[in-house]
């Protein structure tokens, strides 16, 4: 590591902290260069030990302390500068210590991904990251092994994704399917029940099939408004559905996840 002051906020050295408020910025730059931004010391933390390398860091000087051990052996440049400078940089105030650019890794085969697990969730089309990260939070905190995601899931790595999980999409095995519905092959082939989390006709009361649940479960979760699709629900072994009070019909995609993977906790 080595440090670099900056003062400049159009340093064209910091392009990859640039105006991070802006969501269609954000969304050409991360995935094209390879990117993802790690943000607070716990989640650069995170993201070194399960293996990520970072490109650089960009904090104040109060924090160096704190992130040396991290980044030292990595010969990055580490960017530092004045609270208003990096306010400036990033379109908000820097307040959980630091930003990393960090290189994304590949995407591990799904076979891989599987093949240690008993309890995997799939998220199909969730396009909210807020949702994404919350539902990794939940499958780290509630036992899952694993997460795969549609094609047009939302990025996991995404940052509004990584902080919402508190890092926890760099702790929990997860891939893309490269096809969907066409992937719930995979799942049956290496032995999972796929159980859709829906509101069905026929549908089973969550509790009920914890009672009796298999060895190895996929929970397939599906979009706020629309839900599943119906090709999702065909190729589902069985639908089941939280019991509701009150007159209210759902919760919250990543609540539903929570409640669900605590109840199939093996």
């Amino acid at each position: 590591m080595h440090i670099v002051p900056v003062s400049d906020p159009a340093d064209e050295r910091l392009a990859d902290y640039l105006r991070l408020t802006d969501v269609v910025l954000r969304r050409l730059q991360e995935p094209v260069d390879g990117l993802y931004i790690a943000e607070s010391t716990r989640v650069v933390e995170r993201a070194i030990r399960a293996g990520h390398v970072p490109r650089s860091v960009l904090t104040q000087e109060k924090w160096l302390e704190e992130l040396t051990p991290l980044v030292e052996p990595f010969d990055v440049p580490v960017y530092v500068g004045e609270s208003a400078v990096l306010e400036q940089v990033t379109g908000y105030t820097m307040h959980r210590g630091a930003l990393a650019s960090m290189h994304r890794p590949p995407l591990r085969p799904v076979e891989e991904v599987l093949r240690d697990a008993s309890r995997v969730v799939v998220i199909e089309d969730v396009v909210d990251h807020t949702n994404v990260g919350a539902i990794f939070r939940a499958a780290a905190g509630l036992g899952a092994d694993a997460v795969l995601i549609t094609p047009r899931c939302a990025d996991p790595l995404y940052r509004r994704a990584v902080r919402v999980s508190m890092g926890t999409v760099l702790q929990v095995p997860w891939t893309r399917l490269a096809d969907w519905p066409e992937g719930a092959e995979q799942l049956h082939a290496a032995g999972f029940e796929i159980a859709a989390l829906a509101l069905a006709d026929g549908a089973v009361d969550l509790r009920d099939y914890a009672a009796s649940a298999p060895d190895r479960v996929a929970l397939l979760l599906g979009t706020e408004g629309d839900g599943l699709s119906r090709e999702a629900l065909a190729g589902a072994d069985r639908v089941v559905t939280i019991p509701m009070s009150h007159g209210v019909d759902s919760l919250n995609v990543a609540a539903a996840s929570a409640v669900a993977l605590w109840s199939l906790a093996p």
